[in-house]
């Protein structure tokens, strides 16, 4: 079975690594395995504090988080605006102001 580590145990590895200067020996004193230290210290390096999601959530930088944010409140706008032509609507026809006749 695969462990599993944690954001802050990672965050402090890399940060451990960098103290230290000593990627491989803070690998062995952690148990855990060089690569997997270095993928850490690359991820961390591109990511910062966007590194180490978990759950299968993506690795976003900060712009790209904006981004992400910015699309879903527009698909928002959008779906309530489509929402308000259709009782605008509805609500016309019932009035008999309707157009559409």
């Amino acid at each position: 079975m695969r462990t599993k580590f944690d954001k802050e145990f990672k965050k402090k590895a890399v940060e451990l690594s960098y103290a230290r200067g000593s990627s491989s020996e803070i690998a062995d004193e952690l148990g855990i395995d060089r690569a997997l230290l270095y993928r850490w210290r690359k991820e961390f390096k591109e990511y910062d504090n966007n590194s180490f999601p978990g759950h299968g959530n993506p690795k976003m930088t900060d712009l790209e988080q904006e981004n992400a944010r910015l699309q879903k409140e527009l698909r928002d706008a959008k779906m309530e605006r489509n929402i308000l032509k259709k009782a605008i609507s509805i609500f016309s026809v019932s009035d008999g102001k309707s157009t559409n006749l």
